[in-house]
């Protein structure tokens, strides 16, 4: 008996190894990164937050893309660092077809399709933690705002621009529904990011 439980045993370990994991879309292009850093805003600079999300998407599988955070800075726009699209999330589903398309009402970020790299959704507004603060130091358009956390270094005192990838917030305003400006934080430390119901999370989109 004890050695047909083994056989059986074996057999069902070697037939669940068998079966494929489910990889990512081979057209994903943007995602929420699953976790920051871990310092709050200060993610190393964009330097930093790129390299962030190259690590991420090399690790659920994707090595042929080249990734930039979407994150504004003094001296850069957020929109001007991520290419001109289409991108698409982890199953395959388009977000938005070109940068006009994403900062318009014509981009389809939501919570069911603003995914990690991993194909997972992202806490939102009525989950707990609330993770759907999103760090962007942009304005609605992509350009910058000056709240970058001292372009992405500051871990303290300072403020950062973020949005909701849920696209809810307190009110029913413009402002709330943004996935890319909804407020500033309350100030730059995970701690912070955490109070407003953030976790140091960003966008993540392919250039090529």
């Amino acid at each position: 008996m004890l050695s047909r439980r083994r056989v059986f045993l074996t057999f069902a370990i070697v037939s669940a190894a068998a079966i494929p994991v489910q990889a990512q879309s081979p057209d994903m292009s943007f995602f929420i990164t699953s976790a920051g850093p871990g310092d709050g805003a200060n993610l190393g600079g964009v330097e930093g937050a790129d390299a962030h999300c190259q690590a991420l998407a090399e690790a659920a599988g994707t090595v042929d893309k080249t990734w930039r955070a979407y994150l504004s800075t003094s001296s850069v726009n957020a929109r001007d660092r991520i290419g001109s699209g289409p991108w698409a999330n982890a199953k395959g589903e388009v977000i938005a077809k070109s940068l006009e398309a994403l900062h318009s009402d014509a981009n389809t970020i939501s919570k069911e399709t603003g995914l990690t790299e991993n194909g997972e959704m992202v806490n939102g507004r009525g989950d707990s933690p609330n993770r759907h603060d999103i760090l962007t130091g942009s304005n609605p358009d992509g350009t910058a705002n000056e709240n970058t956390c001292g372009d992405w270094t500051l871990n303290g005192e300072g403020s950062a621009i973020v949005g909701h990838h849920d696209r809810m917030g307190l009110r029913d305003d413009a402002p709330s529904k943004s996935w890319n400006s909804s407020h500033p934080s309350r100030g730059c430390s995970q701690e912070a990011l955490r109070g407003t119901g953030g976790d140091g999370l960003f966008y993540c989109f392919a250039i090529n």
